[in-house]
């Protein structure tokens, strides 16, 4: 008998686990409460110029390939790839600047050239991360279903480095004593949501990684990845329900029963939750069955930082500005402070510029630029409000990219749209804002995250980055896979 399987949420997790699945030869139903799938990895138009929505940085492609193997498909077939060099530009205000690169005899060049004496430190800072991964990448791809999940000699080493061992930017120290270097190899905590002050020392694997695999770019935007995995997984036979949120999850006792939408209630065997946790979770599952993650737990729960987001279409091409670029105030410490801690905004704020036309010039029309930029920024807190800070925010920002070298850019601008943290909160659906969900704190890794099967329920399964192994791209489609074989165990589904 075929089981039946409805997932909320076309995310790239919930796209992920409808492959998966419907692969298998289950019956998916995938309810989008939007009109195009992808999430926040959509590409959107504008004026004739096209932005992702959220990520820009493809790392690790490993796992979506091995997903996309495991369906009889090839990733590179698919999507048209094009690995960056330089990965980007880290640029030190005051200071100079690293083209960050995966040619490791110029990337050492550079580090030279920028803080001589230290160069020694990156094959160092690769061979242990390498060697990190290596030992710890099966605890980052099996569930943990409770405490002795945690015994295991893998998932005992990650403890080591999350628990005990210090921050990423102390573990860097080891490598480099130029406080400059360090938040070049450091900067990636931020795809957690999380200053390099704080984050576990575990995530200097993030760095490690985009060195060792490389930057990726999907020519004609992220939304070509969300369209290609939707399209694979309609031909093995998902059925997709745009424009259809769920209302609301029927239980019989513990026991995951039905679908309830707009046009009716519909029966399923299971249902894989694909959304933000925090701003999902408590609509559709009752507080009483949500053992570890009442209400009050989720509301008590540490969340990462939220994003200010510029999506600028200008006249003129940057061919000076690279792809990507990561600009450094002198005053970066105390920003993140801010972020982090005193929840109150900077006036030298970090930021990230994408400049996609110097590799995708699809993106823009003939003879312009799209920028897309992100200035990290603390989640919704009321030390902020929005609707005043919005507009003055977005002239500070303006500002500061005219001050580090984008010409004239206000003139320039022909089309520009503002996300703000309490739109990603009102909009989108994040809870506080907070992009990066669940903060990666020790009490919100393993076995003390949200668990793929999920916990207090029975036929709930969660994927995205409110779950276990985290927020960011690659491990997103972790959860999608260890969920999927999970229910696959579940219901009986032969391998």
């Amino acid at each position: 008998m075929t089981q039946k399987i409805a997932i909320v949420g076309a995310g790239p997790g919930g796209l992920a686990a409808a492959m998966l699945l419907a692969a298998k030869g289950v019956e998916v139903d995938v309810y989008e409460r939007e009109s195009v799938v992808g999430g926040r990895t959509t590409t959107w138009e504008k004026d004739g110029f096209r932005f992702d929505l959220g990520p820009t940085f493809f790392m690790y492609p490993r796992i979506l390939s091995e997903i996309f193997e495991a369906c009889g498909e090839d990733l590179n077939e698919e999507v048209e790839m094009v690995q960056l060099d330089p990965q980007y530009r880290l640029s030190f205000v005051g200071r100079g600047h690293i083209d960050a690169t995966a040619d490791i005899e110029e990337m050492e060049r550079q580090i030279e050239a920028f803080a001589p004496g230290q160069k020694d430190g990156f094959r160092r800072f690769l061979k242990d991360n390498r060697y990190k991964l290596e030992k710890s990448r099966t605890a980052l791809e099996r569930p943990f279903n409770g405490w002795g999940s945690l015994l295991a000699t893998d998932v005992m080493r990650v403890m080591w480095n999350v628990a005990w061992n210090g921050t990423v930017e102390k573990e860097l120290s080891k490598y480099f004593s130029d406080p400059l270097l360090r938040i070049a190899f450091s900067f990636q905590a931020k795809y957690l949501g999380m200053s390099p002050y704080q984050c576990p020392s575990f995530f200097t694997i993030l760095a490690f990684l985009e060195y060792e695999h490389g930057i990726h770019h999907p020519i004609g935007g992220f939304g070509k990845i969300s369209e290609a995995m939707a399209r694979i997984a309609r031909e093995k036979g998902a059925n997709f329900l745009l424009s259809t949120p769920v209302e609301e999850v029927e239980f019989e006792g513990k026991q995951a029963r039905a679908i309830i939408t707009k046009d009716g209630r519909v029966e399923y065997d299971a249902i894989v939750v694909n959304g933000d946790f925090a701003g999902t979770i408590p609509q559709l599952i009752p507080n009483d069955l949500r053992r570890d993650w009442s209400d009050a737990r989720i509301e008590a729960a540490e969340y990462s930082c939220s994003t200010f987001m510029l999506y600028l279409g200008i006249e003129g091409v940057e061919t000076d500005l690279p792809h990507h670029t990561i600009i450094f105030p002198p005053t970066y410490h105390d920003a993140l402070d801010g972020i982090g801690n005193r929840h109150d905004l900077s006036d030298d704020p970090p930021m990230y510029v994408q400049n996609v036309v110097v590799t995708d010039p699809g993106q823009a029309p003939e003879g312009h630029s799209t920028l897309y930029v992100l200035v990290p920024v603390t989640h919704m807190t009321e030390n902020v409000d929005w609707s005043v800070e919005k507009e003055r925010f977005t002239n500070l920002v303006l500002e500061s990219l005219e001050a580090y070298g984008i010409e004239n850019l206000r003139a320039r601008i022909r089309t520009q749209h503002v996300i703000s943290p309490a739109d990603w909160q009102d909009d989108y659906g994040i809870y506080q804002g907070a992009v990066f969900n669940l903060a990666h704190t020790i009490s919100q890794m393993l076995n003390r995250r949200p668990r793929n099967r999920f916990q207090g329920t029975k036929g709930v399964y969660l994927v995205g980055g409110g779950t276990h192994p985290g927020s960011g791209l690659p491990t997103i489609y972790e959860s999608a896979r260890i969920s999927a074989k999970l229910l696959c165990e579940d219901l009986g589904v032969l391998e």
